[in-house]
C-alpha cells in the first residue's frame, strides 16, 4: 500500500489540473498556470499528462475549447462572439483549429447544427434510429415518416 500511494498522489495532482483547465479553459491559461496548478514542473508535467490522457494539456485545452465552442454554435451565437467567450484572441487561429478538429469552419457547422435542429422540430420521427422504430412496429404503420 505505501508503495502505490506516491501513483496516487501523482494522479489526483494531474486530475486536478485537468480539472482546473476543464474550468478556466475560457480564460488566458498557459502552460505554466496548468502545471502550477498540479505542482510539477511544466515539463515533468507535460509528460506525465500526456502519458496519462494521450494529450499534451495544451492540445486537451484546445480540445475543450472547440467543444465548448461546438455547443454555444448550436445556440446560434455570432462567431466572433464564441471565439472569444471559449478562450481564443484571434478569430483566424479559432477558425482554423476548428476546421482541423470538425472538418469544416464554424459558419458552416453552425449553419448546419441550425438545419438540423429546424429539421428535427419539422420532422422529428425522421431523426428516431430505424432499428429502434422497427423494434417499436413504427416503420409498418403508413404515417411513420
Amino acid at each position: 500500500m505505501i508503495e502505490r500511494l506516491p501513483k496516487i498522489y501523482l494522479y489526483r495532482r494531474l486530475v486536478q489540473a485537468k480539472l482546473f483547465i476543464d474550468k478556466n479553459y475560457h480564460e488566458a491559461i498557459d502552460l505554466n498556470d496548468i502545471a502550477d496548478e498540479a505542482y510539477f514542473s511544466k515539463f515533468h508535467f507535460i509528460r506525465q499528462f500526456k502519458n496519462i490522457y494521450g494529450k499534451t494539456p495544451h492540445q486537451y485545452l484546445i480540445k475543450v475549447r472547440i467543444e465548448n465552442a461546438r455547443l454555444l454554435l448550436k445556440k446560434n451565437i455570432p462567431v466572433a462572439d464564441v471565439c472569444y467567450a471559449v478562450g481564443f484572441d484571434s478569430i483566424t487561429s479559432f477558425s482554423a483549429l476548428f476546421k482541423k478538429l470538425t472538418s469544416c469552419s464554424p459558419a458552416n457547422y453552425q449553419q448546419a447544427e441550425l438545419k438540423r435542429q429546424n429539421d428535427m422540430q419539422q420532422s422529428p420521427l425522421k431523426f428516431i434510429p430505424a432499428c429502434f422504430a422497427g423494434e417499436k412496429e413504427w416503420l409498418q404503420k403508413r404515417n411513420f415518416q
